[in-house]
């Protein structure tokens, strides 16, 4: 292969590289960025160089910030990636999966990241505004799946015991991440088996 030929493909590599995966390669680095500096502190131009993409390749996939956003909080809940995650899983028996719901996602092994959602809506303080919008949707999504859980467990008033028990969530995801401990959901998992314990039939241990 001559001098010139042998340049065009390796070019043409390069570029095949750069180009496949571009998508994915961009939600990765916004994930990095966003949870160690923040959303605000993040710009577009950054996450087009840590992907690494070109600015066009950025922009063609998620045309403002706020797209990318929704993306990046989309993609954290179809890879599990998130607290309410493990409320779906049916190999933990009901009661198991409400006392897993005060673990820490095991995203980072340096630093506790804290709920993404109410992360991502503080960021975004209006409530109008399509990335606080999205996070609202997905914590009233996390109660609906915490009622079915307690339902399956025989609770009477399956809502008012989600609510309370998100609450207990999201308020150890807060500290555990201002603490930078993990572990710090055991302190609220002990307030949760309590109010399970009232609120079930008898007040038996179930599941």
């Amino acid at each position: 292969m001559n001098t010139t030929a042998s340049t065009t493909a390796t070019t043409a590599t390069a570029s095949g590289r750069r180009g496949r995966g571009g998508r994915e390669r961009v939600l990765a680095a916004a994930a990095r960025l966003f949870a160690a500096q923040g959303i605000g502190a993040t710009g577009m131009e950054q996450v087009a160089e840590a992907a690494p993409v070109s600015k066009r390749t950025l922009y063609a996939h998620f045309r403002t910030k706020n797209d990318l956003v929704i993306a990046h909080l989309q993609d954290l809940v179809r890879s599990g990636a998130t607290l309410e995650a493990v409320l779906t899983r049916a190999d933990l028996a009901p009661r198991e999966r409400i006392r897993r719901l005060f673990d820490q996602p095991a995203v980072d092994a340096t630093l506790v990241r804290g709920c993404p959602f109410v992360d991502a809506a503080a960021e975004f303080p209006d409530p109008e505004s399509a990335v606080h919008s999205y996070a609202k949707e997905q914590k009233l999504r996390m109660v609906q799946l915490i009622a079915a859980v307690v339902t399956e467990l025989g609770c009477r008033e399956p809502l008012s015991l989600a609510e309370q028990l998100a609450t207990l969530a999201d308020g150890a995801a807060s500290r555990a991440m201002v603490l930078n401990d993990a572990h710090y959901g055991r302190h609220a998992r002990a307030a949760a088996e309590i109010l399970l314990d009232q609120a079930l039939p008898g007040g038996t241990e179930q599941g």
